[in-house]
Parts: C-alpha cells; sequence; structure tokens
C-alpha cells in the first residue's frame, strides 16, 4: 500500500510516529489483518512490527483479537481522535495540577532565592535580551504586565492593538486585580473599534499618530520593537528588551508628552 508521505506527516497530531501511521494505516484499509500482512502492506519491517503494533494498541488505535493467529482490528478514526483528545485534556490537566503546586512547594522559594541573588550580582548592562519572532516578544510583554506593580504604557500599530488585546488578556487582568494603571497609544479605526470597547475593562487607550512599537513597565524596563509590523513577517519580527530606569524614563517622559 502506498501513502504519501505528506499525508503520513499529517498523522503525527495524532501522536504516534511515522512507522505507527503505516501500520495503522494498512490496518484501516484491511479491517482486519496479522502482523506479517500490515508489514508487507505497510513496508515498516516486521522485526519492528511486533513492537509498533503493541503500542498502537497501548494507544487505543488498534484491537488485538482473541485466538490464533494473533489478528488485528482498526479502532474507527473518530473513536481514535475522541481518544486521542480525552488524552491529551487528561494530560493538560495533569501538568496545570503539578505547576500549580509548585507554585506553594519550597522548589520554587529556592529557586526564586537563587534568581533574586544572582540579579544583585548582576551588572545593570547585562540585564537585557534579544526576542526573535512576534511569539517571543509577546510573552515577554505578557510576563512584564503581569507582574508591573504601578503603570504599563505601550504604544503600538492598529494591527498590533488587535493582536495584544488577544494574546494579552489574562496578563491584563492580573494588571487590574493589582490596581496597575494600563494606557495604550495607537491609531484608532473601523477594524478596531471593537477592541478598544473591549478593552476599557482593563485599559484606557488613546487614539495616536505615533510611529513606534514600544512596551514600558513600572519605568523599570521595557521592550521595543525594531520593524515595522506591516512589513515582516511574525516569526522574523524581532524585539528588545532592557531593564534600565535611564532609558524606560525617557521613553516613558515620551509616551506621556504624546498622551496628553
Amino acid at each position: 500500500m502506498i501513502v504519501e508521505q505528506n499525508f503520513l506527516e499529517k498523522l503525527k497530531d495524532f501522536g504516534i510516529n511515522s512507522y505507527e501511521a503505516k501500520i495503522w494505516t494498512a490496518l484501516l484499509s484491511r479491517g482486519v489483518a496479522n502482523a506479517g500482512e500490515l508489514s508487507d502492506i505497510s513496508n515498516v519491517p516486521r522485526s519492528r512490527a511486533y513492537d509498533v503494533l503493541e503500542s498502537l494498541e497501548k494507544k487505543g488505535f488498534i484491537i488485538m483479537k482473541l485466538g490464533k493467529p494473533i489478528k488485528y482490528v482498526a479502532v474507527p478514526p473518530e473513536e481514535v481522535l475522541s481518544r486521542v483528545k480525552k488524552k491529551i485534556e487528561n494530560e493538560k490537566a495533569s501538568q496545570i495540577k503539578m505547576v500549580d503546586e509548585l507554585k506553594d512547594s519550597t522548589v520554587l522559594n529556592e529557586l526564586t532565592l537563587l534568581h533574586t541573588q544572582g540579579i544583585e550580582k548582576t551588572d545593570p548592562t547585562e540585564l537585557s535580551g534579544s526576542l526573535k519572532g512576534r511569539d517571543t516578544s509577546y510573552n515577554q510583554m505578557a510576563s512584564m504586565i503581569a507582574n508591573a506593580k504601578e503603570s504599563v504604557s505601550i504604544v503600538t500599530s492598529a494591527e498590533g492593538l488587535v493582536r495584544k488585546a488577544d494574546a494579552f488578556k489574562r496578563a491584563l487582568k492580573k494588571a487590574k486585580e493589582n490596581g496597575v494603571s494600563v494606557r495604550i497609544l495607537a491609531p484608532v479605526n473601523k477594524k478596531n473599534e471593537k477592541v478598544v470597547k473591549q478593552l476599557k475593562d482593563f485599559a484606557e487607550v488613546r487614539d495616536s499618530e505615533v510611529k513606534g512599537r514600544f512596551m514600558v513597565a513600572d519605568g523599570q524596563e521595557l521592550v521595543f520593537m525594531l520593524m515595522d509590523d506591516v512589513s515582516v513577517h511574525p516569526s522574523y519580527d524581532v524585539g528588545v528588551w532592557v531593564k534600565t530606569p535611564i532609558f524606560a524614563q525617557a521613553l516613558q517622559a515620551m509616551f506621556d508628552l504624546n498622551w496628553n
């Protein structure tokens, strides 16, 4: 049986490797078959076929029939998809529980102490970094918003306002709970006016034509982007994170001037 490689690659989303995908699709095409038949159909070495079948059985993709010779029955794809979804949900719930437990553990306290001591010994010029890719920059900015104590000031584009409203939902909610003032300067138009209304619960937005993309938190640290988001692919967008009060306060003063 010949199955296109790109189709087999897509099956990895089900949580199976290439050999498992070949054996499973071979069994789906036959309904019922033994290991030898599946090996011949799928071009998977017979020495590996039994291990692959055992793995697929554990994952719930196939069922081993009773009796001899040993044969296997394929589980319908819709049922497999349901099982995969349930497995992912269970793993996600388990991981979230583990992370929540770490919040109150001595491990986190010790790690925090190590970080605090390390920061105290670090030269301020070392507290900077390159952020490659828009997702990386947004992760850093979301963390800064969530951890801010007093204020967050953001300058962004019209399109960037829409993206940030979605990416920073959780962080903005936490900032509001902490009593942090969040202000945003961005061009407001028909495409993002709905987002502006949604942001009213968490931030104050003012229409502005200021060219730039940056964020200042507490007048202490900032992220600024180096390119125009209209002309760069998200994967190639580059930002710079800097923790330096003198630079942060200079940009904060510029922000306040335009805000007023």
